[in-house]
């Protein structure tokens, strides 16, 4: 299977130490996002009459058409790319013709936004840096671990337990670390989630929703085209066209010193910090001690199996 394009980019190219070579294409990235939401609606789901033999599953251009109330070249206009200067009232009947859900209405928009600017060169990747206050917020939460981190799931702080809690993660050299890297690319990944398939499917869901938002991050264009190149479940998940709002929910993982963990997660955006957040995890206290984590030793980005005594994560 040939390489998915970062970003719907027309070419691209990848190389151990390079970088991602690369045009955007955000007509290609629309094109694709709207053929496969019409391609996972059938008729009987959106009340219409199916007649006559279909080529190809879900709804035809003329049936989204009629749903959305426009016409039919102009939602073919549309569906080639073409959102530049297409109202707000004509993306929301759009969506509710495709049945988008909030993650995938907020994809749609975003890709309205991008299609509706001036074609502009890919940002070099700039290093994002945590202000030393925030750092201070993360050192302040003592029973929780608490990270830092951009649309790109780069880890940029942590905090003691922050830290720990991923300690399979920090084992990686390579700096920042990243949640996507280690999931694609890590053989540990798959021990340390327990539903990897679904901890894949939402990183992918993510980084999707992120070059969305942002379709000229060359950082983000840059780590499409390596887990591309170096992994085919990144490349099958990502031409899939999933989106997903990642704020709060559940993380299911085996700690290797802790054993089975179910934390809870809230992200925080730090509106002076654009596109940077806080990630908090916290465990329910009726699930027992076991859920319950205490700092322990971190020595250079890898965590002790010997947790010394009285400082341990239980």
């Amino acid at each position: 299977m040939a390489p998915a394009a970062p970003c719907s980019c027309s070419a691209a190219a990848w190389r151990a130490g390079g970088s991602t070579l690369v045009h955007v294409d955000t007509r290609s990235e629309i094109r694709e996002f709207l053929t496969s939401r019409r391609g996972r609606i059938t008729p009987d789901q959106v009340g219409l009459t199916a007649f006559g033999p279909r080529r190809v599953p879900g709804l035809r251009r003329e049936e989204v058409a009629v749903l959305a109330g426009v016409s039919l070249p102009y939602y073919t206009r549309l569906e080639r790319g073409n959102l530049s200067g297409v109202s707000e009232g004509v993306l929301e009947a759009l969506a509710g013709a495709l049945q988008l859900d909030e993650a995938e209405r907020a994809h749609l928009f975003d890709l309205a936004r991008a299609a509706g600017t001036t074609a502009r060169t890919r940002r070099r990747p700039t290093k994002q840096r945590v202000r030393p206050s925030v750092q201070h917020i993360l050192d302040a939460i003592t029973g929780a671990p608490a990270l830092v981190q951009n649309g790109r799931l780069d880890v940029l702080a942590a905090n003691p337990l922050g830290r720990a809690l991923y300690s399979e993660m920090y084992v990686d050299p390579v700096r920042p670390v990243n949640h996507a890297r280690f999931v694609f690319l890590n053989p540990r990944a798959h021990d340390f989630y327990r539903d990897w398939e679904r901890a894949a499917n939402d990183t992918v869901a993510i980084l999707r929703s992120e070059a969305g938002r942002d379709p000229y991050d060359r950082g983000l264009s840059d780590l499409v085209g390596e887990l591309s190149t170096q992994s085919e479940t990144f490349r099958t998940r990502w031409a899939a066209h999933n989106v997903r709002i990642h704020q709060t929910g559940v993380k299911h993982l085996h700690h290797p010193v802790v054993g089975d963990l179910s934390l809870t997660f809230e992200m925080m955006e730090l509106r002076a910090d654009t596109g940077l957040t806080i990630l908090t995890y916290t465990a329910d206290a009726c699930e027992g001690p076991a859920a319950r984590l205490e700092p322990y030793d971190v020595l250079d980005g890898k965590a002790l199996r010997e947790p010394r005594a009285g400082s341990a994560i239980r």
